[in-house]
């Protein structure tokens, strides 16, 4: 095994001398296997970082990207552009809820956060109604770490240490009633009243002609899978739309066959008026994000300007970089030959039964499942909170060869759509089993 020197990096969101006193170091991929640097196959039970949706090092995504490099290396898209550019937002809206038909595209979810935050400003603008300039988020919500995005987001760590940049901002309370409804499979079926909340709050508070947009994750993922109960995302569509308040889905998480669905919009029947993508757009294998906007939106910004004049003053060097692009139109065309977002339905089912089978474990506090993601939460050790899941995951990725994710003491699993029953029963016999051996300690 290599000796490698650790000092330089300075690693994110990591307790970096914890982790540096014994690095986890992963070398290879295949399908639904890492190889640790100590030559391990570790079994990947969060495809990375919710991303890998069609497996490691796809042939097909492999070759696109490999093409590319040696074909276009880079060009730019202020004044200029290149055919993948406009033949990706092309694949990417043919699988977009109806109306949802312009793409801007960016770097990664963070930045498609603050773009569609943007966007909402300069629309409401360019129609003649500056005076909506608020933003509503909700509590424990992560929409990315630029400024605009951890001021619309709801963990407490990301805000504590910066401060929200931005002004006008307000949270509703998340929907997570664990008294209520511990254990659940799928959508909960009490707690859609919540949405009121976004009414009463918008007509106590702030004038509603203030509001630019709400921005929601349709599962909260990084916080530990907080499922919406049924009929509470349609609650809040309605309310937006008597308010005339812009609705922004953020689907980092939920897009790409995460559900069994192309969006979680589509899965929970419910169409904003923005999608913010990224991660399994280009299946990991090359940075990018998008924002999938409804031509209304795009139309009132073209409109307000001459023609020969800038619409909308922003934008990345990389927007629209060739090989991202090359990357996300061979993964959606992967998705489509594959059948892998009805693969991912069909496991579902089997998915949940296995999650909620370590319902029986002492220290299980609850689950919570929806599509192929999964929360399993834990309770806390006396006087101490996220170790407990911190130990399961360090005996899964030493012991086991299995690799989960925690945040804070709740372990999320979001498996490659590849997913065998096999590996799904290999993946929930060895985190029980890790679970049991942390249930004393």
């Amino acid at each position: 095994m290599r000796t490698i020197n650790t000092e330089h990096f300075w690693m994110p969101f990591t307790a970096n001398r914890q982790f540096k006193a014994k690095p986890r170091l992963l070398s290879a991929a295949q399908g639904m296997y890492y190889t640790s640097e100590d030559g391990r196959q570790i079994l990947d039970g969060t495809a990375g970082l919710w991303c890998v949706n069609a497996g490691h090092n796809h042939p097909k995504i492999v070759a696109a990207i490999q093409a590319q490099a040696a074909t276009l290396d880079f060009a730019p898209t202020f004044q200029m552009a290149h055919p993948l550019a406009f033949e990706a937002a092309t694949a990417l809206v043919e699988i977009a809820p109806e109306g949802l038909n312009r793409v801007f595209f960016c770097n990664d979810g963070s930045e498609a956060v603050d773009t569609a935050l943007k966007i909402a400003l300069a629309y409401h603008k360019a129609r003649g109604d500056a005076g909506r300039f608020r933003f509503i988020g909700r509590e424990r919500a992560y929409h990315g770490v630029g400024f605009g995005g951890i001021s619309v987001g709801g963990i407490a760590g990301n805000r504590k240490q910066f401060g929200p940049a931005l002004s006008g901002i307000d949270h509703l309370k998340h929907p997570l009633n664990i008294a209520i409804n511990a254990f659940s499979k799928g959508q909960p079926e009490s707690g859609a009243e919540l949405a009121d909340e976004l009414e009463a709050r918008i007509l106590a508070l702030h004038d509603p002609s203030s509001i630019a947009a709400l921005i929601v994750e349709p599962i909260q993922g990084s916080t530990g899978v907080i499922i919406p109960p049924q009929g509470y995302l349609i609650r809040l569509s309605q309310i937006c739309q008597k308010y005339g308040i812009l609705l922004i889905f953020d689907e980092v998480i939920t897009g790409f066959g995460r559900l069994g669905t192309a969006f979680g919009a589509d899965y929970f029947d419910v169409t904003p008026d923005m999608i913010i993508c990224a991660k399994g757009l280009s299946n990991a294998a090359v940075p990018m994000g998008a924002v999938l906007v409804k031509q209304m939106i795009h139309d009132g910004l073209m409109q307000a300007a001459a023609p020969d004049q800038i619409e909308f003053f922003h934008g990345y060097t990389y927007s629209a970089h060739p090989l991202a692009c090359a990357a996300a139109i061979a993964t959606l065309e992967v998705y489509r030959e594959e059948k892998l977002f009805e693969r991912a339905a069909q496991m579902s089912p089997y998915f949940e039964q296995a999650a909620h089978s370590l319902r029986d474990i002492s220290i299980v506090k609850d689950i919570r499942n929806c599509g192929l993601v999964c929360g399993i939460e834990l309770e806390p050790q006396t006087g101490r909170s996220t170790t407990r899941a911190y130990d399961v995951f360090e005996k899964c990725f030493w012991e086991k060869n299995v690799l989960i994710r925690t945040t804070g003491d709740i372990i999320a699993l979001s498996p490659p759509l590849i997913i065998s029953k096999s590996e799904i029963d290999r993946l929930f016999s060895d985190l029980r089993a890790a679970l049991l051996e942390c249930t004393n300690t």
